[in-house]
């Protein structure tokens, strides 16, 4: 059987970890959150709870993913009866890599529209466009109607309506109209229905984006993670330039400055809204990349002797950094978009596909040589995009491998092209005239309240279950010193207590999910919260399964099934070695188990390693199980 791969370099892991853990999220709705929430303000809390919460999950998945060099499935040997909280990880990242990869179709189709010399978006002179299409031109010509006595009677014996100009959806118009960018992005990318009940056809334009990303999917993962780590060393560097370089010319633009001060002037009354608390914390959860299993089989690459506490201290603070770093990329055309306007900034601020597909899209038509940036642009996202599918979908790969090493560990290539194709078909349905709605829901219900509980349940286990002291050891092995002990008490206490908060104010705050006026019906929103709950189903399913197939009484089955397994702890035999020489000492019984499961050859140990060997201090509860 073909042995594990690991890292072809030192900097793959980090860069990796960066680039899934960075997502669209970054850029689409931290911006947008940030002004909601007090602008500079919201910084204290969005701090406060990534040192609380993101940063020791982050520490706890990545150690427990390198120690075992397991993906999140396979690596619950460590207790069994808890096997459906990896199970849960690989079905939240299979669901999401379903209408994530469509998102990075959008994105790649308006990378290949934006190579013309004119942006399709920019004008209102296409077959999509409609009589209430706005576009510069058209708006300049109102604005001088409006400024002429002539000019304004004529319009409004015409309109039957008064003047009365506003900014909506980001261009300046009589109230009906719409803008090119947001007629391109309706009427033509999406050819948006009515609603979820009316799907219709199949875009053939997404289509074959879709199938492109696909098929970019599969040739940076079917050669196993050291081709991924190389394509790495540029795509997950590249937006970082790319942001530089649409900064360096945002702040050049005028208004820019007023945009940037909308996004960091303090309000600081807006610390005492628990609204603001609540979002940053939802903000926090999501953007480390907690619960979906993506961070754990990152790790399980790494060497065993990986510095795992120095990375964990990093990349969590540059995800958070680059956040920030893109709230004054986006603001300042916001500004500028404002006062090409003559409106506030808040007018103009929107967040998710609106941004990414609206807003900025049509203030880059407004820049000279607008094509180059909308290059820049759309290609960035698509970096940002592809880099957080990959995290999410070798996750689902290295599930299956490792769980059935045997029947698909020499047979990487196939397992990636039929994976690839099967999400390719389960994803037709959001590239419909209705896909946008099949997606919203998905995403509304499957990637929230599942992934706090199975974040939870895992902090839980490794601090009650497999103990912290115990944890703490297997981290010492591997790096040769122990983590100061104020991680037994974030994980233990102040983790769990911070998660259960950001599930509780979810609970509070929780709307049901529209899009823009529409409603979705009742059906559809069963539907959404069966998906969500599918990632759920296999942590109480495994536990009676599991508890069903052992022999005895059934406490003692509970017991047996929260011990680690056998075959759990490291993979490399020297590493093994020393492992099963510190549980000697520690959990003599478990290392008499572990011993009589091994090759004699293998483990060979002597009384020199024995006595080198250190005794843990204190056992948690349950840790000598």
């Amino acid at each position: 059987m073909k042995q594990r791969e690991n890292w072809g370099g030192k900097m793959d892991f980090i860069l990796t970890c960066i680039g899934y853990a960075v997502g669209l999220g970054n850029i689409w709705r931290f911006p947008y959150l940030c002004y909601k929430s007090g602008g500079g303000a919201f910084f204290i809390p969005y701090t406060i709870f990534l040192v609380l919460c993101g940063i020791p999950v982050f520490f706890l998945e990545v150690s427990y993913g390198q120690f075992s060099s397991l993906s999140p499935v396979a690596v619950w040997r460590m207790s069994p009866l808890f096997k459906g909280i990896g199970i849960g990880m690989v079905l939240v990242s299979s669901i999401v890599c379903i209408y994530y990869n469509v998102i990075i179709a959008w994105t790649l189709y308006y990378l290949v529209m934006s190579f013309q010399s004119v942006l399709p978006w920019s004008h209102c002179n296409n077959d999509w466009n409609t009589i209430n299409c706005i576009d510069q031109q058209r708006s300049e010509m109102f604005a001088e109607l409006s400024n002429s006595t002539i000019g304004s009677n004529m319009y409004e014996n015409f309109t039957n309506t008064n003047l009365s100009y506003f900014f909506v959806n980001n261009t300046l118009r009589e109230p009906g109209n719409i803008s090119a960018s947001e007629e391109y992005w309706t009427h033509h990318v999406l050819e948006l229905s009515d609603g979820i009940e009316d799907l219709g056809p199949i875009r053939w334009q997404l289509l074959i984006a879709l199938a492109m990303s696909w098929v970019l999917v599969f040739l940076c993962l079917f050669k196993g993670v050291k081709v991924l780590g190389k394509v790495m060393h540029f795509a997950a560097p590249f937006p970082y330039l790319v942001l530089l370089v649409l900064l360096i010319r945002g702040v050049t633009l005028p208004g820019a400055l007023e945009g940037i001060k909308f996004y960091i002037i303090p309000r600081w009354e807006k610390l005492a809204d628990f609204q603001v608390w609540g979002d940053a914390a939802l903000q926090i959860f999501y953007s480390v990349g907690m619960g979906w299993g993506g961070i754990v089989t990152m790790a399980s690459y790494n060497k065993f002797s990986h510095n795992v506490y120095r990375d964990s201290m990093m990349v969590p603070f540059i995800n958070c950094g680059t956040s920030i770093f893109a709230g004054f990329v986006i603001f300042s055309v916001l500004g500028f978009m404002a006062h090409e306007a003559g409106v506030s900034v808040d007018k103009v601020v929107t967040e998710g596909p609106g941004l990414t597909f609206v807003a900025y899209p049509e203030a880059i038509s407004k820049l000279p040589i607008s094509p180059l940036w909308a290059v820049l642009f759309f290609l960035m996202l698509l970096t940002i995009g592809l880099d957080s599918q990959f995290g999410m979908f070798e996750t689902m790969l290295s599930g299956a491998m490792d769980e059935f090493p045997k029947l698909f560990r020499n047979r990487k290539v196939i397992v990636t092209l039929i994976s690839c194709f099967a999400e390719f078909l389960m994803g037709l349905a959001c590239i419909t005239k209705g896909g946008i709605y099949v997606l919203q829901v998905m995403d509304w219900y499957c990637a929230s309240f599942s992934l706090m509980l199975i974040s939870l349940a895992e902090c839980l286990v490794i601090a009650y279950v497999y103990g912290t002291d115990r944890f703490l050891k297997d981290i010492e092995l591997m790096i040769g010193y122990q983590p100061p002990r104020i991680w037994v008490y974030m994980w233990k206490y102040v983790t769990p207590i911070v998660i259960v908060f950001i599930w509780l104010f979810s609970v509070i705050t929780l709307k049901p999910v529209t899009y823009g006026d529409y409603e979705y019906p009742p059906w559809a929103i069963g539907l959404g919260w069966s998906v969500g709950l599918v990632s759920l189903i296999p942590i109480p399913l495994c536990m009676v399964v599991q508890i069903y197939n052992e022999k005895g009484p059934i406490l003692q089955r509970i017991k047996k099934l929260m011990k680690p397994a056998a075959n759990w702890g490291p993979a490399l035999p020297e590493d093994r070695k020393r492992y099963l020489n510190s549980l000697t000492f520690t959990h003599p019984e478990l290392a008499e188990k572990m011993l009589a499961a091994e090759p004699e050859e293998k483990l060979p140990l002597d009384d020199t390693e024995l006595s080198n060997s250190t005794p843990m201090v204190e056992k948690d509860t349950f840790s000598n199980v």
